[in-house]
């Protein structure tokens, strides 16, 4: 495997190696539906906290919530200009 410019600091080496060549075994369509995979998993594991820490949220202080923790408080602001930005 050629040199890496990113290690991962939890991932030992040989790990990241056996990673990276099991993605490219599975070419764009497989490494593009593990993207989304994870990224959905991401949005559930975020939901999820956000829930968490805030029991008495509706659905949409979730929403809002989540926009404002993954795009931070100025697009939040500019998106949500008439509503409260709820604490993720």
């Amino acid at each position: 495997v050629e040199p890496r410019s990113f290690l991962p600091e939890d991932t030992d080496s040989e790990a990241y190696d056996v990673q990276i060549r099991a993605y490219r075994r599975m070419g764009g369509k497989g490494r593009t539906a593990v993207m989304f995979r994870l990224t959905e998993m991401a949005r559930k594991i975020a939901v999820a906290g956000i829930r968490e820490r805030h029991p008495d949220y509706d659905d949409e202080h979730v929403r809002r919530a989540l926009f404002r923790l993954r795009y931070g408080d100025e697009l939040a602001r500019r998106v949500f200009p008439d509503g409260e930005l709820p604490d993720p």
